[in-house]
């Protein structure tokens, strides 16, 4: 069935194109190329183990246009060259967890049809929205986060922009061998809608997200949510050298569909950034709200890119029932070039994580990050150290990663 609607929706998107186009037109090939090879390594309080991973990913593939019309595939493989750890589903699970799963997969697949005012998109994707906190490709594990749906965005004037998505399969980062909690895919009636309007102090965004988790495996239904909110993000310039962005969300979930948990739990976010020609400061604070304190009763982002909240050390992937609030500063230096090297980026944050309800401390958090691109490759170098006090256990986090891409 869920093949069929594969099928259908490329289908579709692709009897639109041919009904637009009364003539061929040239066709252009791309092929597309990645790499990336990582070593992790963790250090867990309580595990009487260390993990370390050195994982090699490849992907390759094709893209194909035709006028309006382009159709794209990639598959992709995980190896794991060192598997000293534990990936969630294989291996010592006395080790800590390094959630990138050895894999083949076919990772995108998809027919789109775009026009200035029109995009239609068919089959697998990768969708994120806004900041991806609440829609994401979790980009940063090796497996990443693909959809099976069909997309349409849509610019009916200049600065409005309609973009409506309905997912019937959420590919997860566990891969082939995902089973229980954890699945290789997760189906349900997934509507994500997002209105935004560019104005001359930033972006208004209205959003509703209907996250369907429809797998009794994954939490018994527990994740299924409806999430409706609004974001601001706008950048304003004092001069060349001086540049201040920043953003502000609110959000309310509440249980949708299956889920059994009769909740509402409040999503805030306040954040901002100076750059001053080049050395940038950040402070913000986010707070994903609780109702009562039951489990997966406070504000869940399943479909998120959560790795890039809350800290590196992923301690929050999954909200506590008492919700969790996050005041984070730091700071850095980015540079466009550097003789060589280009995209340069140094960065230091610290976060104390609180909890939403009851008064309590949860820990601290300190994330370094230091990268750089070389022509076609891209060097990181990344740690996390989170300081337990009231919730999970201390853990260092080291990673060393290179990616390559034509």
């Amino acid at each position: 069935m869920k093949n069929n609607k594969l099928t259908a929706a490329a289908l579709a998107v692709g009897g639109i194109a041919c009904a637009h186009s009364a003539h061929a037109q040239e066709i252009t090939v791309k092929p597309v190329a990645e790499a990336r090879m990582r070593y992790e390594h963790v250090e867990q309080d309580g595990l009487p183990t260390d993990a370390d991973a050195l994982t090699v990913r490849v992907r390759g593939g094709l893209q194909v246009t035709e006028s309006a019309l382009t159709a794209t595939i990639v598959a992709q493989g995980t190896f794991a060259a060192v598997d000293n750890y534990f990936d969630g589903l294989q291996g010592d699970a006395t080790r800590p967890l390094v959630a990138d799963p050895q894999n083949i997969a076919l990772y995108l697949a998809q027919l789109q049809y775009r026009t200035k005012a029109l995009t239609l998109i068919a089959g697998r994707q990768k969708i994120a929205l806004d900041d991806e906190r609440f829609v994401g490709n979790i980009a940063f594990r090796d497996n990443a986060q693909t959809f099976d749906a069909v997309r349409a965005e849509l610019v009916p004037v200049k600065g409005l922009k309609l973009d409506l998505s309905y997912a019937w399969s959420v590919r997860t980062i566990w891969g082939i061998d995902g089973r229980g909690v954890k699945q290789q895919a997760v189906g349900g009636d997934n509507v994500l809608a997002n209105l935004s309007w560019e104005t001359p102090l930033g972006t208004l965004t209205g959003f509703a997200y209907l996250v369907d988790q429809d797998e009794a495996a994954v939490q018994a239904f527990r994740l299924s949510s409806q999430t409706y909110g609004a974001r601001f993000a706008g950048t304003h310039a004092f001069g060349k050298a001086v540049k201040l962005s920043y953003q502000a969300s609110y959000a309310r979930q509440s249980d949708w569909h299956r889920n059994p948990n009769d909740y509402s739990a409040e999503y805030w976010l306040a954040d901002a950034t100076l750059d001053v020609k080049g050395w940038k400061l950040n402070a913000g604070y986010e707070v994903l709200g609780a109702d009562d304190g039951r489990s997966f009763t406070s504000f869940q982002t399943p479909l998120g890119t959560n790795f890039k909240f809350q800290g590196w050390a992923d301690k929050f992937l999954t909200t506590p029932p008492n919700g969790v609030r996050d005041l984070y500063v730091g700071g850095g230096y980015g540079a466009k070039q550097i003789g060589a090297l280009s995209a340069v980026t140094l960065q230091a944050t610290w976060h104390r994580f609180d909890s939403d309800r009851l008064d309590q401390h949860y820990g601290n958090e300190i994330n370094l990050l230091a990268s750089a691109k070389l022509r076609k490759a891209t060097v990181a170098l990344r740690y996390a150290h989170y300081d337990a006090k009231a919730f999970a256990t201390d853990v260092d986090k080291f990673w060393v990663q290179l990616d390559w891409a034509i």
